[in-house]
């Protein structure tokens, strides 16, 4: 049976945004509408039970529902489904509600399709090139009509001794034939120990030995020459340091990189720097302050660009980009909370017409990789702190997708030990497919036209709430403990994690794996890189209680592995050995290499003049310095309320920060973590030593401008080259921007601790440009941390530069860096700004628009001075007189930036600065016309008959909840009783159990509070479905009632939680109902994208008991984070609402006015929150639970809107 749904007129914002899209950037104007049909297929279901399901796959207020499909009134129609063996989240979260709904019913099966239908004068070629765009072969393929089950056939190939290898001296065949990235010498070795080797030992050693997971290009040994003489100057320096302390390694690109933290670790210095065997993260050991003392944590911090062709399948390989940076923390025991997203572009606006065959648009790229990562990123509940994204035209060759993210731990929860004979390895996570074969040695490999024909099987999906399960877990020591070593399931799936477990010897069952589906053959099972899951060995005598924990987070685990003492990786597949590989062989990472790397003296840059007015408009519409507010805001980051400035701060939210802050979390801290990057693709390609130096300087001098000191800062490096074969030339680019990057630690006495490279980025005739991007992360305390926006009119401009040696580069900090952080203490400097590529105006632009505070420039400096670039040098305001820089000039009142008689107002500035993204990232929120309303009937506060000193809470997490945690916290500072209640539902009986703990949980609770997130990643189709289905039970419904009408409790929902009160009927009527077109609902935002800020909210009554702390009229600042926000209901529903005093909270203004600058989303009426007729039950979108003390420090506001201690002082 197939039941179709689509959008009812009105409601189809999302097809008339496409429609519009495909005429402007395809150029067919012709096209009139598209209607896009959703269809599920079901299996399993009788008549009855799809009738009562259709609740999940239709909203009455926005949908149409049918068993049907008219395709004779389109001029053209064609059906995309996801490709077979790839994770489809839609079908993946329908039948998990389906299971909900009818937990008793076995063998319920899902399939989805997304139908097009095409209006309008269109011929063959139109419609082509819509499928053509809409459909990416690596993703999605076209399907016939009607909709049919397809069944995952797959293939077992035998693993065959390879004909002949032990002869072989041509290996060219070899190499086309399995697509290998091993090199002519790597097989000769390999004949040397495996001369009778069969095809999954060639894969296994090929993935093992590539260079994602091996790094062989910079373990490369370098012969190096330059007539560049500050390369030859530091190229002595380095040398004399490692003959010193590593005479007996080659010179590689890896010892360049590393040599100075080994050099800083030996002199005692670096004291904070954790090294371990297990080398997941880097690794430092700090103290957190809390209330009763100093607690030791291991903060943690990892980079990596996803490696393989992102620039293909862009929404796959940024979300898992940010999932396999996430892993490798986790790996390490610690939880991650905060993460950077840097991306790096051609032109998104060039006409689609330019794209070069085997690419796809960069337009498309664009959006599908942010769209990738935020999905992914906001799912799992990571803070995004700092996004940027770097135009340049050499990334036309492979995009760049980076992700770099923080994790921390307490260290008694983290034991690393020795692997012994017997100990076993679980996989825990997700299941295995065949998704991502290849990746690890496609990403190794230079890319062609051809690409987008064989990668397929190399890009994977993710499934973020998998992943935050993992996370969750982690965060229990008994569980934490048990675990002897561990490793993420990243590059190279089983055989790259669970080699690297034991150099002992490792016997693999692969036949043990848990599986997506049937048919997956020894190479799928060894090499597939199927996301969510991590290899951890145990001690025998754990596994029991391993597994009990396991299951208590609904994960499963399986025991797939077990430690030997037999020297190799030994793999069986039904009961049969099909490959086996000496340790020895295995971890020698192939035959040694060697290459010339060969660097000239660099490309001059040219004089310029400067004009004050034109250069001023020059910079903020160029596309490396306007406005990204459309894309930050995508991205979540806010959750785990330790974020403590925001991406976007000042008054009106338009300063972007430099770093980001967060309290380390798990405690109650006033120590944060600090992060940040320093990156100029433009420099590098001009002078690689020089960019090496100045990325490092950058992203030091972001921390110092916030008030971090630079004895306790840590770096680690991306590097993000072409692919350099045997070009001395291609190998000089990398060699010198370490030689810089070298020069700066040694200078900074500042050591690089880890880090990761990709030297693929190559398509045909194309190379990325030399990109080496520094991060430096430190802890620090977050009482006196300082945010780059001025702060107040009349107040001193400083520019603070270091002095420059002999080449030009600026150094001796030290002095520097100190007077900066005294002045910061004593509270002289308000704000401060590192100056990079964009120079003094760059940063006198970004630092006025946060709060609309202009400039007035000291008529007499000079141009240069104020557009040069200006690494290593710093523009602060003071409240009073420096004895140290030069002055530029003082705040003023008057919005603008005044040089003598030339002013440009800041109103046009912010008009040009958000203009150039606009059309790609949409920040301009549009508002629909409101109706009028009536003004509400006076109603009294509420008080209980039932008195509890400390009333119980229940919060219920599904899978995708992320905002549980959050809740929890402040809901026990309110004074509360907290269970938190996890959904199982890996088994029919782990869902009949959940049922029943949900069930007396209910009875037992005097609050019921539903937190946000994603359940079921927001599917099928729609927020808050999966939490519909599951409180669709009769005995739940039963249990709620009675909590309302009986325990005289209380029901409450944020964001997530606010949806699937909606859907249930709980708001606004305080009864489980089924919905008609008349009910309110929340719609997408009508930027039709996540958004993540501070909004402002006024609240309208405060009759609820949830709003008896606040008074009405009253202003509060609260984050939100949603993509379905935008509050709808017909005229006379709202008008019902206003009379019977329901909405309780609109979207305002700081003064408290409606706005459509202050509406997020695009609600009616600006409407935030409502509650039910009886006041019990309460829903809004904006996040309250996310605030504590230190929080948003660059944003002005009330944030302490007490609606849990309302909500537990009733009781009281």
């Amino acid at each position: 049976m197939i039941v179709y749904v689509r959008k009812k007129e009105g409601f189809d914002f999302l097809e008339r945004d496409l429609c519009a899209t495909l005429k402007d950037i395809l150029a067919i104007p012709t096209l009139e509408k598209i209607i896009c049909v959703q269809a599920y297929l079901l299996e399993g279901l009788t008549e009855e039970q799809l009738e009562r399901a259709q609740m999940l796959f239709c909203t009455p207020q926005t949908e149409i529902c049918s068993a049907e499909l008219d395709l004779s009134d389109c001029a053209g129609h064609f059906a995309l489904q996801t490709l077979k063996g790839q994770f489809d989240p839609r079908s993946h979260a329908a039948l998990q509600c389906l299971q909900m709904l009818y937990p008793e019913t076995p063998n319920i099966d899902v399939e989805c399709a997304t139908i097009y239908k095409l209006y309008g004068q269109l011929n063959p070629k139109h419609q082509a090139k819509i499928l053509d765009y809409l459909q990416n072969p690596l993703e999605n393929h076209a399907i016939p009509l009607p909709l049919q089950k397809a069944r995952v056939l797959l293939d077992k190939p035998f693993c065959a001794t390879l004909k002949d290898f032990s002869t072989l001296t041509d290996f060219s065949p070899l190499i086309a034939q399995h697509q290998l990235s091993l090199r002519p010498e790597d097989l000769c070795l390999i004949q040397e120990h495996l001369p009778h080797l069969n095809a999954l030992e060639l894969k296994i050693l090929d993935t093992f030995w590539s260079d994602h997971c091996r790094h062989g290009t910079f373990f490369t040994e370098l012969t190096f020459s330059t007539d560049d003489p500050l390369s030859q100057e530091i190229y002595d320096l380095y040398y004399a340091l490692h003959q010193e302390i590593r005479a007996h390694k080659p010179i590689s690109l890896m010892d360049l990189s590393t040599l100075m933290g080994a050099s800083l670790k030996k002199q005692g210095k670096a004291t904070s720097w954790v090294q371990s065997e297990e080398n997941n993260a880097c690794t430092l050991a700090i103290e957190l302050n809390t209330p009763t003392g100093k607690k030791p944590y291991y903060l943690f911090f990892k980079n990596e660009t996803h490696n393989h062709p992102t620039e293909i399948e862009p929404y796959g390989g940024a979300s898992t980009c940010i999932g396999g940076a996430i892993r490798d923390p986790l790996s390490a025991r610690g939880v991650v909370y905060a993460g950077i997203r840097i991306s790096g572009c051609a032109n998104p606006l060039e006409p689609i017409t330019q794209t070069r065959a085997g690419k796809l648009p960069q337009r498309k790229i664009a959006l599908g990789a942010s769209e990738g990562f935020s999905a992914y990123g906001n799912q799992i509940g990571v803070a995004t702190g700092l996004v940027a994204e770097i135009y340049h035209e050499g990334y036309k060759a492979k995009h760049l997708e980076l992700g770099a993210v923080l994790g921390a731990a307490p260290q008694e929860n983290v034991r690393s030990l020795t692997p012994m004979p017997g100990d076993i390895v679980l996989l825990v996570g997700g299941r295995t497919g065949r998704d991502g074969l290849g990746g690890a040695s496609g990403s190794s490999q230079a890319h062609s036209a051809h690409s987008i024909e064989i990668c397929g099987a190399q890009v994977q999906k993710g499934d973020a709430p998998e992943e935050r399960k993992l996370q969750r877990l982690m965060q229990n020591p008994q569980f934490s403990t048990l675990i002897k070593r561990c490793n993420d399931l990243g590059a190279g799936g089983v055989s790259v994690a669970l080699g690297e477990l034991s150099s002992s010897g490792i016997r693999i069952d692969l036949s043990a794996l848990p599986t997506k589906y049937t048919g997956l053959s020894a190479f799928d099972l060894a090499l597939s890189e199927s996301q969510e899951r991590m290899a951890m060995l145990i001690d025998p005598k754990d596994l029991p209680l391993f597994e009990e924990l396991c299951a208590s987070e609904n994960l499963l685990s399986a025991p797939v592995a077990t430690i030997t003492t037999s020297g190799s990786l030994e793999m069986v597949f039904e009961d049969k050995i099909v490959a086996n590989i000496p340790m020895s062989l295995l971890h020698s990472q192939g035959a040694k290499r060697h290459a010339d790397a060969y660097l000239g003296k660099p490309t001059p840059s040219p004089k310029r003049a400067y004009d004050f007015l034109l250069d001023l408009k020059q910079l903020v519409t160029d596309l490396n310095f306007c406005s990204q507010r459309g894309l930050v805001e995508r991205f979540d980051s806010t959750i785990g309320s330790n974020t403590i400035f925001m991406p976007l701060g000042g008054k009106y939210q338009a300063t972007p920060i430099q770093a980001m802050a967060h309290l380390i979390p798990f405690e109650d801290t006033s120590t944060c973590s600090l992060a940040t990057f320093g990156f100029d693709p433009y420099l590098c390609a001009q002078d690689p030593t020089r960019g090496g130096y100045c990325a490092v300087v950058e992203s030091v001098c972001k921390l110092i401008a916030c008030g971090a000191r630079f004895e306790e800062i840590y770096l680690s490096f991306q590097e993000y080259f072409e692919s350099l074969g045997r070009d001395a030339l291609k190998w000089g680019k990398p060699f010198g921007v370490l030689l810089g990057a070298f020069l700066a630690q040694h200078r900074l006495q500042i050591p690089c601790i880890g880090g990761k490279d990709s030297m693929s980025g190559s398509f045909e005739d194309l190379s990325v440009p030399p990109s080496f991007i520094s991060f430096a992360f430190c802890a620090q305390e977050a009482t006196h941390l300082i945010s780059p926006e001025f702060k107040a009119p009349n107040h001193f401009i400083y520019l603070i530069q270091a002095p420059l040696d002999s080449y030009g580069l600026p150094y001796d900090f030290e002095g520097i860096f100190e007077r900066i952080h005294t002045h910061i203490l004593k509270g002289h400097i308000l704000a401060a700004y590192a100056l990079g590529r964009g120079g003094v105006a760059d940063a006198l632009i970004k630092m006025s628009l946060g709060n609309r505070i202009g400039v007035n420039l000291e008529p007499a400096l000079d141009l240069e001075t104020l557009f040069a670039p200006g690494y290593g040098n710093f523009v602060v305001e003071s409240a009073c007189a420096l004895d140290f820089g030069v002055i530029l000039g003082k705040t003023m009142s008057d919005p603008s930036l005044q040089r003598g008689s030339q002013s440009l107002k800041l109103e046009k500035l912010l008009k040009l600065f958000e203009s150039p993204l606009e059309s790609l990232y949409p920040s301009r929120v549009v508002v629909p016309s409101n109706p009028p309303l009536p003004s509400p009937i006076p109603t009294p506060i509420l008080t209980s008959k039932l008195k509890i000193a400390k009333p119980r809470v229940l919060i219920p997490v599904f899978p995708g909840t992320n905002c549980e945690q959050d809740t929890e916290r402040t809901f026990k500072q309110a004074g509360a009783l907290v269970q938190t209640l996890v959904i199982t539902n890996l088994t029919p009986e782990h869902l009949s159990e959940s049922l029943v703990r949900m069930q007396k949980a209910i009875s037992n609770s005097q609050i019921l509070f539903i937190p946000g997130g994603f359940s079921g990643g927001d599917e099928p189709s729609g927020a808050g479905k999966m939490i519909q289905a599951f409180f669709s039970s009769p005995r739940l419904q039963e249990a709620i009632m009675q909590l309302l009408n009986k325990q005289d409790g209380l029901i409450g929902g944020i964001c997530n939680g606010f949806q699937a009160l909606l859907r249930l009927g709980l708001l606004p009527y305080g009864e489980i109902r089924p919905l008609s077109p008349q009910d309110p609902i929340l719609l997408h935002n009508t930027l039709l994208a996540h958004r993540s800020k501070i909004a402002y909210v006024k609240v309208l009554s405060n009759a609820s008991p949830w709003l008896s702390c606040a008074q009405v009229g009253e202003i509060y600042a609260v984050p939100i984070s949603h993509g379905e926000g935008r509050f709808y209901a017909p005229t006379q529903t709202l008008t019902k609402l206003a009379s019977q005093n329901q909405i309780a909270t609109q979207y305002v203004n700081l003064e408290g006015e409606l706005s459509a600058e202050s509406n997020p989303n695009g609600s009616l009426c600006n409407i935030e929150g409502i509650t039910s007729a009886c006041g019990r039950v309460f829903g809004k979108m904006g996040h309250t639970e996310r605030f504590k003390h230190l929080l948003y420090k660059n944003i002005p506001g009330n944030f302490k809107m007490d609606i849990f201690k309302g909500a537990v002082g009733y009781f009281e």
